[in-house]
Formats: structure tokens, C-alpha cells, sequence
């Protein structure tokens, strides 16, 4: 009969056989992987590019070292494609789109050339809000099923401010798993059925808890409030006024004419270690939280309408883009819809209001507005896990100088 430290012994041979093969079979697929990976753009100097027109005379300098910064980012992070404007005042100054916008076909990225922005969609939708507050037909601190009437009562009432701000306590998806992505929404409404139990994890007011289903909701507020159909909504009273003709709702497929093709990176949620077409998707239950394509050129028009009070009262962008404050008096730094920090440009601390834009859980996309300055930066790629955020800064301190 074998002593117990004998068969303590063999356990943990085997133990550490089991745990030696599995890092031999993690560091061997390291290997293959990063071995195999495609560089998808070589030299920074050679990546393909379309302007709309040649940058006015003053803007010609901050074009060429934007250009510069916005190369070597693709190259660094690996990214098929990018697209890139920049508005000052009341006007696009610049606009161009390098890479790729199908690596099939090559088809090369163009400032027309539509991306998912992912929940980028989020401050346009809280813009609609907006134009709702401004006529008196949404009340903020409304319970939100004075708008919903489909989402429960729960036992801590959750207004439509907390829900626009991320303090109700809502419930998220899970990323690239989401249960909504398989199904298909007429209405924002029809997606409840769908979320599961939306009831408050946390005391509304109490924490800041980013959800996505978030502005699902806020959706269906727009369109009770409207008395339209939301995208309707979206169309006729923020889109067409703006001229953002690129923007509307996602298609469904792989992409729509004159889209890009979206792309997730291959391993380890980087692109660097190569990038596979995106699995086919369907956005229309994310409504307002995501369900939006569009450009940066479309994008940074949104953002000097909202800077110069083109889209709404002035009194009411800054109740936007306030943020909010949780019961113990900590700020959120997110107001109704819109990130809000600040941080060095051009050597100086600056406010700047904005919003990331994920897919599938990676940044995709974003838009920066600095209304100070009166500078608006927008920036897309057709990958998760872009760092949009570093591009869209290294452009801004580009034409700031």
C-alpha cells in the first residue's frame, strides 16, 4: 500500500506536468502568433492616404505634422485603417483617411469612407435629449418610466438624469458577448425583453457604473418624448440640420457600400498581432448606445454646432456637460453623455468634453471638443482596441501649436 506523502508526491509530479504543458502551449501559440503576424503597413512613409482639399495656407504646417503623427501611430499600433478631421471656429480646416479600408480589396480609407463608432453614438443621442430638454418635453429628474413604461419599478425610483450620467446602477453587457447582438430591435424599447433583470447593483446616485444599456433606455425616452420613431428623431432634428450625411444607423452586414470593414484583433484583444475580419453584427438594439456609422468629418461638424450653439441652447450644453456628482460629493467626471477631464495641450491645462467610442469591448473611435479653444478633433479606425485616444491628442497638440 502506497504512503500518503507517496501519493501526495505523484499529485504534484502531475500537477506540475499539467501546469508545465499548459505555459509551454501559451508561450508555443506567443510564439506562432507573433511569429506569424502581419506588419499591415511596413513604412509610415508609403501608407495610403485621400485628403478632401488641401488645408487653407495657416493650417498647411499643423496638416503635415498631424499627417506625420497619425502615420507613425498606424504603424506603431498596426491599424488597417484610419480617418482623421479637425474643425476650428465654424469649419473643418482638415480631412483625410489613410490605410486600408478593406485589406481584401485594398480599397483605399478616404475622408468619406464611413466607420462604427461604437458608443461614440452616445453623445449624439444625449444632443437629441437635449433638443428635448430645451422644448420641455423631457424632464430630467423624471423617474425613467414616466418615458419607459416597460422598465420595472424598482425599489429605489431611477430618474432620467441618472441613467444619462451612469450613476443608476444599471447593468452592462459583456463586451464582445453581449446577448443583444444576435437579436433585432424595431423600437429601443424592444431590447428590455432582452437585457435580463435591469434592476439597480448599486444605489442610483451612489457610484459610477458605465452601461452601455444605458442609453438604450435614453432611446426609448426620445422617442415617448418625441412622439418619432428615435432614428427618425436622430435624422430630421440632429443629422440633416448638421449636414452629417454620412451618419445613420448601422447596416447589419459586414459593411455597407461606402463603409469600411471592421476588424478585431487576431490575439490578446492587440492589433499589433495581426487583425481577422469582424464577425457579422447586428447594432439596431444598441439604438443610441452604439448603433451609429458615420465619419469624423460628420463628427467634428456635431461637436462646432455644439461649441457655437448651432444644435442648442448654450444653457443646455453645459448642463450636458457638467459632471455629476455621486451622494458622498465626488465628482464623476461624466456628465449627461459626455466625458469630461482635463489635461495638458500646448503646455497649458485645458477642459476638454468628448467621448470614446468601444466595439465589441476595444476604442474604435474619438471625438475631443475643446470649447475654449474652439477646437473639435475627431478620429476612427475600422479596428477594436485602436488607441483613437492617443491619435486624437497627438493631432490636437499638432494644431494647437
Amino acid at each position: 500500500m502506497a504512503r500518503p506523502w507517496k501519493r501526495l508526491e505523484t499529485v504534484l509530479a502531475l500537477i506540475a506536468l499539467a501546469v508545465g504543458a499548459v505555459i509551454a502551449f501559451v508561450f508555443g501559440l506567443h510564439v506562432y502568433v507573433t511569429s506569424t503576424a502581419e506588419t499591415l503597413h511596413p513604412d509610415a512613409r508609403r501608407i495610403p492616404s485621400t485628403a478632401a482639399a488641401a488645408p487653407a495656407s495657416e493650417w498647411v504646417s499643423a496638416a503635415q505634422r498631424a499627417q506625420a503623427a497619425v502615420r507613425a501611430r498606424i504603424v506603431s499600433q498596426n491599424l488597417p485603417g484610419v480617418s482623421v478631421a479637425v474643425g476650428t471656429g465654424r469649419h473643418v480646416v482638415w480631412a483625410e483617411g489613410f490605410g486600408w479600408a478593406d485589406l481584401e480589396t485594398r480599397a483605399v480609407v478616404s475622408p468619406d469612407t464611413r466607420f462604427r463608432i461604437g458608443t461614440a453614438s452616445i453623445p449624439l443621442t444625449s444632443a437629441a435629449a437635449g433638443l428635448l430638454i430645451d422644448r420641455g418635453s423631457l424632464t430630467l429628474d423624471a423617474p425613467i418610466q414616466v418615458y419607459v413604461p416597460e422598465y420595472p419599478k424598482t425599489t429605489s425610483p431611477v430618474t432620467l438624469r441618472q441613467v444619462m450620467g451612469h450613476v443608476a446602477g444599471l447593468r452592462t453587457d459583456s463586451g464582445d458577448e453581449g446577448p443583444l447582438f444576435g437579436q433585432h430591435c424595431e423600437r429601443p424599447a424592444d431590447a428590455l425583453a432582452h437585457i435580463g433583470d435591469p434592476s439597480p447593483r448599486v444605489a442610483p446616485g451612489s457610484a459610477y457604473r458605465y452601461s452601455r444599456y444605458g442609453f438604450i433606455l435614453v432611446s426609448a425616452a426620445i422617442e415617448t418624448a418625441a412622439a418619432q420613431p428615435f432614428l427618425r428623431f436622430m435624422r430630421d432634428r440632429v443629422f440633416e440640420p448638421l449636414g452629417m450625411e454620412s451618419t445613420r444607423p448601422d447596416p447589419g452586414d459586414e459593411h455597407g457600400a461606402g463603409q469600411a470593414v471592421s476588424y478585431f484583433p487576431r490575439y490578446s484583444a492587440d492589433p499589433r498581432y495581426g487583425v481577422d475580419s469582424m464577425r457579422s453584427l447586428d447594432y439596431s438594439c444598441y439604438a443610441g448606445s452604439s448603433v451609429f456609422v458615420s465619419t469624423p468629418t460628420d463628427l467634428v461638424r456635431f461637436g462646432l454646432a455644439i461649441n457655437d450653439g448651432t444644435l442648442l441652447k448654450p444653457e443646455t450644453v453645459t448642463l450636458l456637460q457638467t459632471p455629476l456628482r455621486l451622494a458622498d460629493g465626488k465628482d464623476t467626471g461624466y456628465g449627461l453623455g459626455w466625458d469630461v477631464e482635463t489635461y495638458t495641450l500646448g503646455g497649458a491645462p485645458v477642459q476638454v468634453v468628448g467621448h470614446d467610442g468601444d466595439l465589441l469591448g476595444g476604442i474604435v473611435s474619438t471625438l475631443l471638443v475643446w470649447r475654449e479653444r474652439g477646437l473639435v478633433v475627431a478620429v476612427v479606425s475600422n479596428t477594436s482596441y485602436a488607441d483613437t485616444p492617443a491619435i486624437a491628442r497627438d493631432v490636437a497638440e499638432a494644431f494647437v501649436r
